[in-house]
């Protein structure tokens, strides 16, 4: 399958009517008042570099546009977005710990190397540093908007934070992705191109084709996801996460659809599993385990060898692309097509996916994976589960 066929890039930067409209007042203003023609040059100018937008935790806020330093908090999979975004992480002063192991263990730092030059030092424990950010004096802070307690620490030092949400949108990869990439375009008016578009169009694409190809399917594959895993303790996707999303984009059934939880409090037991049978198993790499743990029963005294996908050895571990693909982001397309043929190998036989990776990237971002990238993408190794 060629993304050739749908190509249709068109490169067109969109300044908002409603920062355009106050330049021109307030050069009128200006022009109009008794004060130099440099000073008026000057203040239109500044007037210009900033722009008053809406978050997604509803503030207005007034942000710098095209900022030279940002810094991202807990919205962990925006680092990697900003990267591909501005074609450059130089601007990126510093991320959390959870994204830079990512970028390490994925390709973005082979990508884009001075992604690693961030500084991860912006956590006291789960409380912000507000020390540090202010040492490195960014011109935006994006966190994550439901997070009002942080938002209000970060306003009180003086910071512009900018509340950016992986849930308001019901945990559809795709609508989050364009969201993110429309608040984006709001913040970066020269980045503004239709990128970001294409890459919605290019998943909305896949996603009713899959529709399509799955609509007759009367016995849907079960699938359980397992976000986090190990020793302790065993997270799932209910049906208030994205493993629902992913299950329902690709016509399978979440096991776990009925455990109402959000995020990380959907713990769940080897008796649940057991009564579920999944045929399915997508690990997430928000969690060391791999696939072989579970052939192996190497977690703890967890049994998994009567479980039927166990059984039939139809345990995966999601992609590493750019981030973590379990939440939206760059490769969200991409890992439709993978979910997809994982889920349903006979109706998808026709994909082939390590192919379109690399027509993807190159076609979008100009970028030429190598054969040990793109196997690395679809072998991830256990260390890009640490979240420290």
């Amino acid at each position: 399958m060629s993304f050739k066929k749908v190509l249709s890039l068109v490169v067109a930067v969109a300044l908002l009517g409603g920062c355009g409209a106050s330049s021109s007042n307030a050069a009128s203003s200006n022009v109009g008042a008794s004060v130099d023609e440099g000073s008026v040059v000057e203040n239109v100018k500044d007037e210009a570099e900033t722009v008053v937008i809406t978050d997604h935790a509803g503030r207005t806020v007034e942000v710098k546009t095209n900022p030279e330093s940002v810094v991202v908090l807990d919205i962990l999979p925006l680092a990697s977005v900003l990267t591909v975004y501005l074609d450059g992480a130089q601007s990126i002063a510093a991320m959390q710990p959870a994204s830079m192991n990512a970028a390490k263990n994925g390709i973005l730092s082979e990508l884009y190397p001075e992604v690693l030059n961030a500084r991860t030092d912006i956590l006291n424990g789960d409380a912000v540093n507000v020390e540090a950010l202010l040492e490195i004096a960014p011109d935006v802070v994006f966190y994550n908007a439901g997070n009002s307690s942080e938002a209000q620490v970060l306003e009180n030092a003086g910071l512009t934070a900018v509340g950016v949400s992986p849930t308001k949108f019901g945990y559809d990869c795709i609508v989050t992705y364009n969201e993110w990439i429309s608040l984006l375009n709001q913040i970066y008016p020269e980045r503004a191109f239709v990128i970001g578009d294409t890459v919605n169009e290019y998943a909305q694409r896949i996603y009713d084709e899959i529709q399509e190809k799955t609509a007759g399917i009367d016995e849907k594959t079960k699938v359980l996801f397992l976000f986090q895993y190990d020793e302790n303790t065993m997270i799932t996707s209910g049906s208030s996460f994205f493993g629902q999303w992913w299950c329902d984009a690709t016509g399978a059934k979440n096991v776990a659809e009925d455990v109402k939880a959000d995020n990380s409090n959907a713990v769940i037991t080897m008796e649940q599993v057991y009564e579920w049978d999944p045929e399915v198993i997508i690990i997430t790499n928000f969690t060391k385990t791999q696939p072989q743990d579970l052939f192996d029963n190497a977690i703890g005294n967890d049994d998994w060898s009567t479980v039927k996908a166990v059984m039939d050895g139809r345990v995966y571990k999601m992609p590493l692309g750019t981030y973590r693909t379990y939440t939206p982001g760059v490769d969200t397309p991409m890992t439709l097509e993978w979910l997809a043929q994982a889920v349903y190998p006979e109706i998808f036989a026709d994909y082939d996916v390590k192919a379109d990776v690399r027509e993807y990237y190159q076609t979008l971002y100009g970028i030429d994976l190598t054969d040990a990238q793109i196997d690395a993408m679809y072998s991830p190794n256990k260390e890009a589960g640490s979240l420290r």
